[in-house]
């Protein structure tokens, strides 16, 4: 965790980034696929404009470069995994240089559901080689928080029968078939990414979240964590965005 500017990249800056010029805050979710990360930044973001923050929320496969072309690519099963990994790091590196980092210059509050770790995670899944995958992906600037969400896969099955009713096939990772059907591949692929997020947890410090907790308290547990962070950091509100103190009436309505 950053407890402070500038950030920094894990490896090399890349060009023209002055890192001191970063004045925002970069607060990472993850998680492996069903544990409820997407609903959760969803709430953050809403919360976080409610107490004046400017925010930006992005996530994976969402970039103007490579986002509709990986939607494309999986349609079509038309990759194999180390090259769709390069097509995510693509979209990532797209997104990091026009979205993420501008906004962190204007001092915003930059919200990714996911990063470069589910990258790594699905990549070690699929017996990709770890070493390249981090080295691949170092580009990355160091979040002040990543907040991981574990859950045992058990969970996860539980959430997509009865959230969803049917399990999805790259969530699967039917691409490369754990298993003789879409279930018992899901079981096998989440819990190798699980079992990678774990081990990265440490050497990444991510603050581990309960995610078998229902959606209020880890979205408490987040706004808790968050808000500590935010003061830590020394991070506010514009003013102007700061709600007034309202001065009790003289008298009370009957």
């Amino acid at each position: 965790m950053r407890e402070g500017n500038p950030l920094e990249f894990y490896s090399e800056p890349l060009p023209g980034v002055d890192s001191a010029e970063l004045l925002g805050r970069l607060i990472v979710v993850e998680g492996a696929d069903a544990v409820g990360r997407t609903t959760q930044v969803e709430r953050l973001k809403s919360w976080l404009e409610q107490q004046g923050h400017a925010v930006l929320h992005t996530g994976m496969a969402r970039s103007a470069l490579a986002g509709k072309g990986i939607q494309q690519a999986k349609e079509g099963n038309t990759f194999g995994p180390i090259t769709m990994t390069l097509y995510y790091v693509t979209d990532f590196a797209d997104r990091l240089e026009n979205e993420i980092i501008p906004a962190l210059r204007a001092g915003f509050v930059v919200l990714t559901d996911r990063y470069i770790f589910s990258m790594i995670a699905r990549a070690i899944a699929r017996d990709e080689d770890r070493t390249w995958i981090e080295q691949v992906s170092s580009f990355a600037l160091v979040p002040h928080a990543v907040y991981y969400l574990k859950t045992d896969v058990r969970q996860l099955v539980t959430r997509v029968v009865v959230g969803r009713g049917a399990f999805d096939y790259w969530e699967s990772g039917m691409d490369v078939r754990f298993g003789e059907d879409m279930y018992e591949s899901f079981v096998r692929y989440q819990t190798r990414i699980i079992r990678a997020l774990d081990s990265m947890s440490r050497k990444y410090s991510f603050e581990v979240i309960d995610a078998g907790k229902s959606a209020d308290a880890v979205f408490a547990e987040l706004q808790r964590r968050i808000s500590r962070l935010l003061r830590r950091t020394g991070i506010r509100p514009p003013a102007r965005a700061r709600r007034p103190k309202l001065r009790r009436a003289a008298s009370s309505a009957a």
